[in-house]
């Protein structure tokens, strides 16, 4: 069973940016993510509560942050975009 989807301002200001071909591809991730929202890695530290899902898109490594609400089997998308200045954008 899934786990319902919720998009923040900032995921659906990123997302409505990529290009169609990238598109598919961050579809593909969050459909993954809830069918089983532990194929992410928790991080530690000051991003303690975030969770990373990596895929890779045309030859790129992507990464899918979201958190996630245990109680209600909710899931939240923080933030999507290639590996290099992820985790500095997310700490703004």
């Amino acid at each position: 069973m899934s786990w319902d989807v919720r998009q923040t301002r900032r995921f659906a200001r990123v997302y409505k940016k990529l290009h169609d071909n990238t598109l598919a591809e961050v579809d593909a991730a969050v459909e993954a993510v809830a069918r089983n929202p532990d194929s992410g890695e928790k991080k530690k530290g000051d991003l303690a509560e975030l969770w990373v899902y990596k895929f890779r898109c045309l030859g790129q490594l992507y990464l899918l942050g979201y958190t996630r609400d245990d109680g209600v089997r909710l899931v939240y998308l923080e933030a999507v975009g290639p590996h290099e200045n992820f985790y500095r954008d997310l700490k703004r």
